[in-house]
């Protein structure tokens, strides 16, 4: 995958490994050999993290931006889903201050990178989450923002994983996601690739948020909160 289309996160290539699994058993009873087989697998985390931190890449995230515009407070709790490298949790972790970030990804391998990120930054209030394909898997229920940057299009079951995100937030707790339109993406021929506003909304809907805040950062994105 090229590095300015990657996603945030390794959550495209293990969020669907057991479709994976799948079809690289009807692979080998149809023939196919190990070398083609093994190029369907998943990167390993150093991979990951050269198409991750690549420089033209986060350039174009506009992190302290974003950061700004979520208004964090000193003290408040930060869910950073599909954390990936950690190019959001480190910032976030130093807006909140006292507060706490949670850095979530279902790769073991990047959750580690991530503490040991935040250790060499002396940050004590990033905390590693292996989440699970249709859960963060969040510790408490605590959350006063969660953040789903350029990873709710890779999610397998939407619906599911947002339901199961509401219970960890506080009550007047947000949920913020910044996603491609889809025309301007890098999944703009694969549909189930793709997440639209109006798609986001109705899910959001269904879980008793509404968009609050819309925010024109970007032109290839959306980026809408969402609260009770």
């Amino acid at each position: 995958m090229p590095t300015r289309t990657a996603p945030r996160s390794c959550f495209l290539a293990v969020v669907r490994r057991s479709r994976l699994t799948r079809f690289l058993a009807i692979a080998a009873v149809l023939g196919f050999g190990p070398a083609a087989q093994a190029q369907l697998g998943a990167r390993s985390t150093a991979e990951w993290l050269k198409t991750l931190d690549a420089q033209n890449r986060v350039v174009k995230l506009k992190v302290d931006e974003v950061v700004l515009a979520l208004k964090l407070k000193p003290g408040s709790v930060v869910a950073d889903i599909g954390a990936g490298s950690g190019v959001f949790t480190v910032p976030l972790a130093k807006a909140v201050t006292a507060g706490k970030v949670y850095a979530v990804d279902i790769e073991q391998g990047l959750v580690d990178h991530i503490t040991k990120k935040a250790a060499e930054q002396r940050l004590t209030n990033v905390q590693g989450v292996l989440g699970k394909f249709t859960d963060a898997n969040l510790p408490a229920k605590d959350v006063d923002l969660a953040l789903i940057f350029d990873v709710l299009h890779h999610i397998e079951n939407r619906t599911e994983y947002l339901k199961n995100l509401v219970p960890y937030l506080k009550k007047a707790g947000r949920i913020v996601v910044i996603d491609f339109h889809p025309e301007l993406g890098p999944h703009k021929n694969d549909p189930a690739l793709q997440v639209t506003k109006a798609q986001a909304e109705a899910w959001f809907a269904a879980i008793g948020f509404k968009p609050v805040t819309e925010h024109a950062l970007y032109t290839d994105k959306w980026f809408v909160e969402y609260a009770r």
